[in-house]
């Protein structure tokens, strides 16, 4: 017979009290913390994915902990080489990556309705163009045709991200690891070696390329050091001096400028600055195109697609903008 609780009439008997780790599922997923724990898989360090996510490294830790405690089991583990995935983890990789490739087209398509909405376009493109192009009539001939849109420009040397909407379209030369991206080759990009000419009365000119090696340099830092003129210094004058880094070409062509080094730079940029004399090139391993790019998913909204047609029309204009 089954024993009977004896207590207040009609209360419940109590049950036992489960201690120890929470039950999986027992709280509400956050979502933003996949990002983390994709992260940290990605770059296998707390303090990489911190830096990757623009956070700090706590808060890496913490996310990844919340989540953990979430499921009830780890994603992670902690070794002298950094971190490494358990097999849970490697499991649900490819899963959070899915979530984040729908959070991040999600986003892309609010800002570009935003954007839609309020009839702004925005152009990812280097500083020193952006003051070629506003120099030109290139952008009064858009309006004119355009009136309902409105160029907003995002300059930056680096390679904005398109496929997260930090710009509708980008203007860039060089090589690109984001096979999506959609568009066209507009123009050429050269780049030669250049002094001041008063760099050149004090140390001389450099004959070939090999020269470089005992001239003073200037170069691009730590966050452009993917860029190819910067690998390409680093190949042909590995012992070389480098008087002065930068974050930016137009920081190189201003510390050309000073007299203070050598440094390669684009010819629409150098060719135009009268103190400045081209001493080597244009360098064939540094050549590349330049291209007007765009996100599939964005290629064709009305004012991505108006933009792309006036360059179209409008290519032989901007050639020598890009070029010089």
């Amino acid at each position: 017979m089954p024993e009977r609780y004896r207590g207040r009439p009609g209360a419940r008997k109590p049950q036992p009290r489960i201690t120890g780790a929470a039950k999986p599922h027992s709280q509400p997923l956050d979502w933003n913390d996949l990002r983390y724990f994709v992260a940290l898989a990605r770059h296998g360090s707390t303090v990489a994915a911190a830096r990757a996510l623009d956070t700090n490294q706590s808060t890496v830790q913490r996310r990844l902990t919340a989540l953990e405690r979430r499921i009830g089991k780890p994603l992670a583990t902690r070794s002298p080489a950094g971190y490494r995935l358990t097999e849970l983890g490697r499991e649900m990789l490819a899963h959070a990556e899915r979530v984040e490739q729908a959070a991040l087209a999600f986003e892309q398509h609010l800002q570009g309705a935003t954007r839609n909405a309020s009839g702004v376009l925005r152009v990812a493109c280097p500083e020193p163009i952006v003051y070629r192009i506003t120099q030109s009539a290139l952008l009064e001939r858009f309006k004119a045709k355009h009136p309902e849109l409105r160029v907003e420009f995002v300059m930056s040397d680096k390679y904005i991200d398109l496929s997260k909407g930090e710009a509708d379209v980008a203007l860039r030369s060089g090589d690109t690891d984001d096979a999506e991206l959609v568009g066209r080759k507009i123009a050429d990009s050269f780049w030669a070696v250049y002094a001041s000419r008063g760099y050149l009365a004090r140390h001389g000119k450099p004959e070939r390329v090999e020269d470089l090696q005992r001239h003073q340099l200037v170069g691009l830092d730590e966050t452009m050091a993917k860029h190819r003129a910067a690998t390409w210094l680093a190949r042909v004058a590995p012992g070389a001096k480098i008087v002065a880094r930068n974050n930016s070409v137009l920081g190189l062509v201003y510390a050309v400028k000073s007299g203070i080094g050598l440094a390669p730079l684009p010819t629409a940029l150098g060719d135009n600055e009268p103190d400045l004399v081209r001493v080597l090139g244009p360098i064939p391993e540094l050549a590349r195109i330049w291209r007007l790019l765009s996100h599939p998913d964005v290629r064709r909204t009305p004012r991505v697609s108006a933009f792309f047609d006036f360059i179209d029309k409008e290519i032989e204009a901007l050639r020598p903008i890009l070029t010089g």
